[in-house]
This record gives C-alpha cells, structure tokens and sequence, in this order.
C-alpha cells in the first residue's frame, strides 16, 4: 500500500486510463495472424506470451483503478467540511458536498434565476399598464389592480450572492482538500 494525496491520486486516475487505452490499442493487432507469416514477437517469447502479460497488465490497472476510486470515496465519506452562507453554514461530508453539487446545485440557481426573471417581467408587464408592485409587508397599502409579490427582491438577491459564493467556497475548499487529503491505496 501507498499513500497519496488525493489530487495525486486522481493524476494517476489520468496517466493509468491514458496506459489502458494504449495497452488495450497494442494487443488488439497480435490478436491472430496468417499462419503463413512468422510471429513478430518470437523473440519475444511470442505473440500469446505477449498478449498474456499485456491483458494480466490490463487487468492489475483496471484493479488499481478501482482500488484509487474507492479509496478517493471512503475518503469523501469521511471528511468532512463546512462551507459558509445561507446554503451552507454546516458540514456535510466532502461526498454530500460532491452529490448537493452536481445533483442539487445546477436546479437550485436555474430556480433562483427564475424567480428573479418573473418578477423582473412582471414588473415591466406592471409598469406598462400603470399598475404597481407591492411587496407583501406593504399589502395594506395596496390600491385595486396592484400585484402583491411574496418574495422580497432584496432576499432573492441576497440568496443568490450567497449562492455564488458556496459555489466559489465549495470549489475552493475540495481544491485545497483533495491537494492536502492523504489516502492510502
């Protein structure tokens, strides 16, 4: 066994699939030959010696890489890291962040952007027939035809500030843990 950072781990990850694809590349042209043509690796020990040691090769990086991924996942299960803000502001373990990221993230911001687009339109639709937005806490004041809005804009701004500075933190801190996370393979 060894121990890496994870960020070394995920270089290897790269170098590794780089060598099976070349590997798997090299034996797929000894795979047969015309019986009438002497076998290029003779000296070798051979064409069946050499795709022998080759596939056993394949399959100790196909080991190795499954070994690294989940060594990188037990790691992410365990650590855990607080990121600041309104989504943040508690820890979640590295695998959670990784999952609310790439399953929750993307929909979250698409929705906040949403919410700020209609109220942006309705307020322009408000403004050219000469109606008002009301915000909730001022409906008393409300004249007929006014549009009560329940969301006050200032929040929704808020949220995506700090929505955006998550996103940056979250980057920033799985950056800085995977270069400083030793994992043992």
């Amino acid at each position: 066994m060894s121990k890496m950072t994870i960020t070394e781990a995920l270089a290897e990850l790269k170098t590794i699939n780089k060598r099976l694809q070349t590997k798997r590349q090299n034996t797929l042209q000894y795979v047969a030959r015309d019986a009438r043509v002497k076998d290029p690796l003779e000296r070798e020990g051979g064409s069946v010696e050499f795709l022998r040691r080759e596939r056993q090769a394949i399959r100790d990086l196909e080991k190795r890489v499954v070994d690294i991924r989940t060594a990188i996942q037990r790691s992410n299960l365990e650590t855990r890291t607080g990121i600041g803000g309104g989504i943040g502001g508690h820890e979640m373990s590295v695998a959670e962040w990784l999952t609310w990221r790439r399953e929750v993230s993307v929909s979250s911001r698409e929705y906040l952007n949403l919410l700020q687009v209609n109220i942006k339109n309705m307020r322009d639709k408000l403004q050219k027939d000469g109606r008002a937005m009301i915000a909730a806490s001022a409906e008393a004041d409300a004249k007929p035809g006014d549009v009560v809005v329940h969301l006050e804009e200032k929040t929704l701004l808020e949220e995506q500030e700090i929505f955006d500075t998550v996103m940056g933190e979250l980057d920033g801190r799985l950056s800085l843990l995977n270069a400083t996370t030793t994992i043992e393979v």
